[in-house]
């Protein structure tokens, strides 16, 4: 069994010692591909009812369709962005801090998913295991998260084997994570400290450490869970 102390001791040893800017790189990338921020407006507060009351009715149904065609561009751009770009970005990031784990690994890594005939393969599998998680949200926020937390592994197992089906990455990740589930989500609550320590320096500290220790610690979660699945196997 494992424990949250040793692998975050692992994942602090490596990023001291061993691949320290290259994890830095590498987990910026996967950040700024991975979909993280939000955003939000305000409307301005100097107009006045009167101003409403003179848009006809034919003018605010032109303004609803003009905003609801620029929502779907967006909505779509962000989908392809996601499933062409984004997905196969994370899964050689995945790679990356894989490796790293293990040896001193390249970043170039980070480009798996773009080369050696395996990029529609993996855009599919990682796109069927985002549309699983979404439907399963959908059936309200618990069973998408504990999905997403059975699924936690793909992205590893697609990244040493590029080549596999969704159907087997998905399976192996169940098996994976079946028991760990609740282990994993203490692992990542464990990081809220170093999150708000990052929020208060403005991010530097999410750049420079939190982020590629977390990514580390991950990787070595991965590892630590295929290692006991192969022990247990007759």
């Amino acid at each position: 069994m494992w424990t949250r102390a040793e692998l975050k001791e692992k994942a602090w040893y490596l990023l001291r010692n061993c691949c320290y800017w290259k994890a830095v790189l590498v987990a910026f990338i996967f950040v700024a591909v991975g979909g993280l921020g939000g955003g939000g407006g305000s409307a301005g507060g100097s107009s006045s009812a009167s101003d409403f009351d003179s848009i006809s009715g034919p003018e605010v149904a032109a303004i609803l369709i003009i905003v609801l065609i620029v929502v779907l561009i967006a909505l779509v751009f962000g989908f392809v962005f996601s499933a062409f770009i984004s997905n196969p970005v994370i899964v050689g990031c995945s790679r990356f801090f894989t490796l790293s784990c293990m040896q001193d690994a390249n970043v170039n890594e980070i480009g798996v998913a773009f080369k050696n005939g395996v990029y529609m393969n993996v855009v599919k599998t990682m796109f069927k295991m985002t549309i699983e998680i979404f439907l399963w949200s959908l059936l309200f926020v618990i069973p998408g998260i504990i999905k997403s937390y059975e699924y936690r592994m793909v992205r590893y197992i697609v990244a040493e084997n590029p080549n596999i089906s969704w159907e087997d990455a998905k399976q192996l990740s169940i098996n994976m994570m079946e028991g760990n589930k609740m282990a994993a989500f203490v692992l990542d609550l464990s990081f809220i400290g170093w999150n708000i320590l990052g929020a208060f320096t403005c991010g530097l500290l999410s750049i420079f450490w939190v982020n590629p220790y977390k990514c580390l610690t991950d990787a070595e979660l991965y590892l630590t869970l295929r290692a006991n699945m192969f022990v247990q196997q007759p």
